[in-house]
C-alpha cells in the first residue's frame, strides 16, 4: 500500500473520464486527485490527475521494483523518486511539477493547489 487509501485526494472509485469531469468542474489551476491507473500494470498503479490552464494532464505514477520507490512519469535519469505516493504530493504542494503537453510540445508548471474529490 503506498499510503494512499486515507488520503481526502485519493479517488479509490474512478476511472480516467471520472476524474477529468471533475477536474474540469473544479475549474482551478493546480486541482489534482490521484486514480488507480486504467491498466492493470504494478508497474504504474497510480496516475496524478491535474489541472492547469483549462487542461487536464494524467500523469503516470511509477513503482520502482529495485528501490521500492515511485516516481512521476516517464522513467529519466536525475528523476525524483519517493517513499510514498503521499510523499509527491507533499512535494509539489511545496515545489511546482512540470506540466508536459506532449501533443502541443508545451511545458507548463503548477504546485499541487486543490484537492478535488469525485463525487
Amino acid at each position: 500500500d503506498a499510503g494512499v487509501h486515507s488520503k481526502a485526494w485519493y479517488a479509490a472509485t474512478c476511472d480516467r473520464k471520472m476524474a477529468e469531469d471533475a477536474l474540469y468542474r473544479s475549474n482551478k489551476d493546480g486541482s489534482f486527485l490521484i486514480r488507480k491507473s486504467s491498466g492493470q500494470d504494478s508497474r504504474q498503479p497510480y496516475t496524478l490527475v491535474v489541472f492547469y490552464n483549462r487542461r487536464v494532464y494524467n500523469i503516470p505514477i511509477r513503482f520502482i521494483e529495485s528501490t521500492r520507490q515511485y516516481a512521476l512519469g516517464r522513467e529519466k535519469s536525475g528523476e525524483e523518486r519517493f517513499d510514498s505516493v503521499a510523499e509527491i504530493v507533499e512535494n509539489h504542494q511545496r515545489t511546482s511539477l512540470v506540466l508536459i503537453d506532449s501533443q502541443n510540445n508545451t511545458k507548463d508548471s503548477t504546485k499541487l493547489k486543490h484537492i478535488v474529490r469525485v463525487s
